[in-house]
């Protein structure tokens, strides 16, 4: 009898990342590259999540031909993962090189954000929400595909 509750336990971290449509998403604030906060809302309906460079790399890709503010027209924000970059090369390259993005990245420094979803290695999670409730989930691994789905979600 011991077993199954050590097999739950073991796998506690696991579930406690599973999102399940209906659930309300916690609240968060980050900044992005220019220092803005940012926090999650009722009016954001489409929450992009990369927890690596691969999957922000297809983030890139698939809005690389969008003008500015694309990302908000449609309500939806970007969060990418950057913890394990190393501070300097955040500070002196890679941030100042996001401000020439078209798009706003709320930047979690920390991973206290992006850890709140199960994003599979080298992808994008795509949220959908409506009042801050989870409608959908899933995840891209092309940017064509992804690119396909933002130019399919609704303009504001």
């Amino acid at each position: 009898m011991k077993y199954p509750a050590a097999l739950l336990l073991a796998l506690m971290p696991l579930l406690a990342n599973a999102l399940e449509p209906g659930t309300r998403l916690a609240p968060w604030t980050l900044l992005d590259q220019y220092d803005q906060p940012y926090s999650l809302n009722a009016n954001t309906h489409v929450l992009l999540v990369a927890q690596d460079m691969d999957g922000a790399k297809l983030v890139k890709a698939a809005l690389a031909e969008t003008p500015k503010g694309y990302l908000e027209s449609r309500d939806a924000v970007f969060v990418a993962d950057i913890q394990r970059m190393p501070a300097l090369i955040s500070k002196l390259f890679a941030v100042p090189a996001m401000r020439d993005y078209s798009y706003r990245v709320m930047l979690d420094r920390d991973g206290r954000v992006a850890s709140r979803y199960d994003v599979p290695a080298g992808q994008v999670l795509w949220l959908q929400l409506k009042d801050g409730v989870l409608v959908r989930q899933q995840a891209f691994a092309e940017a064509q595909a992804l690119k396909a789905a933002m130019a399919d979600a609704p303009a504001h």
